[in-house]
């Protein structure tokens, strides 16, 4: 597995796979890797011909008082991963290599950006929108591979894509879960050993929301009350609990025939999210 730092590095080695005609995926993350990474590698092998992992903490996408400098970089331990799982390249960029001295120009997905996540997080959706898109335009991928635990994180990027007529396809993989359930997340090491478990009950809180919605239940603001009253019960200080249109985060109508649930919420140090899909 080759390892870069700069673009034009990058650049020469995506040109030499081109000039073979070969197909390329690409991965982007913030690093500190886990199962869940992986299982998008594994997907992205099947999908190009090459693949091509970014680690890269985004500074602009941490909002005031966030977690940036506290969040896990453990590069050694993630390039021996990748090794292991058969990346092609791995593209390790320092800050002021994705943002030049005196860059000011920003992406940003209106609307969709300002609400559930926006809403608590102001300005980190812009953040995602443009070093994503940096990437897509540095790494230039005929395919995209990201996870769903971050379904709005998903839908801003692919309707970025969609509205720039960038020439790549997005693909969203299920999210990886640990056998109790807890979606696989780099910010799950901030919990302790009791909180761990604890923290299973976003899951069963998330099970339960689509229970009762595959029931046939439509009273979406009174199954969202309950979901909210049950974490804190749990010991959660929950941002969210919200069902939506899955395809584009609107707001449902009864007749909605595909539905997702969504959930923020915090447990001691660590801010989890998760979403669970609910099929009419």
């Amino acid at each position: 597995m080759q390892i870069v730092e700069s673009i034009p590095a990058l650049r020469e080695t995506v040109r030499r796979w081109r000039g073979n005609a070969e197909t390329l995926a690409f991965v982007p993350t913030m690093g500190n890797l886990h199962a869940g990474h992986l299982r998008l590698v594994e997907e992205a092998k099947q999908l190009a011909d090459r693949t091509v992992v970014s680690i890269f903490v985004n500074p602009t996408q941490f909002c005031a008082g966030e977690d940036f400098g506290a969040y896990p970089r453990t590069p050694e331990r993630d390039a021996d991963l990748l090794k292991a799982a058969g990346a092609d390249l791995l593209f390790m960029p320092q800050d002021d290599e994705v943002y030049p001295a005196g860059a000011v120009t920003k992406v940003e997905v209106a609307g969709l950006s300002d609400e559930l996540c926006g809403k608590f997080r102001p300005g980190h959706f812009r953040g995602v929108a443009t070093v994503v898109c940096k990437l897509f335009n540095m790494v230039q991928p005929d395919v995209a591979v990201f996870g769903e635990k971050d379904w709005q994180q998903l839908t801003v990027i692919r309707r970025m894509a969609a509205d720039l007529n960038l020439p790549l396809r997005i693909v969203g993989i299920p999210t990886v879960r640990e056998p109790s359930g807890l979606a696989m997340s780099s910010r799950n090491a901030y919990l302790s050993a009791a909180e761990k478990r604890q923290a299973t009950a976003l899951y069963r809180c998330l099970s339960q929301a689509k229970a009762a919605l595959e029931a046939g239940d439509r009273n979406f603001a009174g199954i969202e009350a309950a979901a909210a009253e049950f974490l804190l019960g749990e010991g959660f200080r929950t941002d969210y609990v919200a069902i939506r249109r899955a395809e584009d985060l609107a707001l449902p109508t009864p007749d909605e025939r595909s539905l997702i649930v969504l959930v923020a919420a915090s447990l001691g140090r660590a801010r989890l999210i998760d979403n669970i899909k609910a099929s009419l």
